[in-house]
């Protein structure tokens, strides 16, 4: 029998190289590394490599599909163009809770959003400014035909509910009204009202796929500004729905052409 190993001939699923990135503050990265490692190795023909930013510019450029769940990390101009380039020759990127955030801290003790990387939030298509304390919330379905959402119903979350700065044309899929206005944040006045959840953005033959859903937190996460926070937060980690809502993004990922 012949070694289907060395069969060029052979049917087996072509590798597709993917790039994690997973790093930042105030958040349990080793939980949610842990986890979307665990969706990931779903697939045995995905092979991972893990970064905690984007710096390592050569593997962003070689990856198939891109994964990202940071909080507060910037990449630099150099890197920002590398994936500016990439979406547009059809790379599918995923981007997860944080991802969209700049923070610095006042001097009068709130936190504002600086706009110091405007193509950064050019491609992810938003830029966090602020949120309200983590309460219930209720998500709905914007665009219950697309797959990435049909056959869910609305549900509640207690989560971060994300007031943003919209950047372009977006196609949301879920959504919120929020009713109250974020806290600690320099801009946080206008944040009541309708909020994407999860969305995508559009660029050349590649698109973002934004979920804002996602906070997690340990004992050690605020150190150094707290050193114990008393609860271990999972947030909509805990929900059924949003461990799907993971499985078809990577799904949506996946159906990219990787014949490049």
């Amino acid at each position: 029998m012949a070694d289907p190993a060395g069969d060029p001939a052979a049917n087996h699923p072509r590798r597709i190289n993917c790039v994690l990135v997973c790093g930042g503050v105030w958040h349990d990265m080793d939980f949610a590394r842990l986890e979307l490692l665990k969706l990931l190795a779903d697939d045995p023909a995905v092979r991972t490599r893990v970064f905690e930013n984007y710096e390592t510019i050569d593997a962003l450029r070689g990856a198939d599909i891109l994964i990202t769940y940071t909080c507060d990390v910037t990449p630099s101009l150099a890197a920002q163009e590398a994936l500016r380039d990439w979406l547009a020759a059809g790379g599918r990127w995923y981007a997860l809770h944080g991802t969209n955030s700049v923070l610095r801290l006042l001097e009068s003790g709130v936190w504002d959003a600086p706009r110091w990387a405007p193509l950064f939030m050019d491609l992810l298509g938003t830029q966090f400014l602020s949120h309200p304390p983590i309460a219930p919330y209720t998500v709905t379905i914007a665009d219950p035909d697309h797959p990435l959402v049909a056959g869910i119903a609305p549900f509640e979350t207690t989560d971060e509910l994300y007031h943003m700065e919209r950047h372009g044309d977006l196609h949301v899929l879920l959504e919120t009204d929020c009713t109250q206005e974020g806290t600690g944040f320099a801009e946080a006045a206008d944040a009541p009202g309708k909020h994407p959840v999860m969305y995508i953005k559009q660029h050349g033959a590649g698109a973002v796929l934004y979920n804002t859903l996602g906070h997690c937190r340990g004992h050690y996460d605020l150190q150094p500004m707290l050193d114990w926070w008393p609860t271990v937060d999972r947030c909509a980690w805990d929900l059924p729905v949003f461990r799907d809502l993971l499985l078809r993004g990577i799904g949506w990922l996946k159906e990219r052409d990787h014949t490049r």
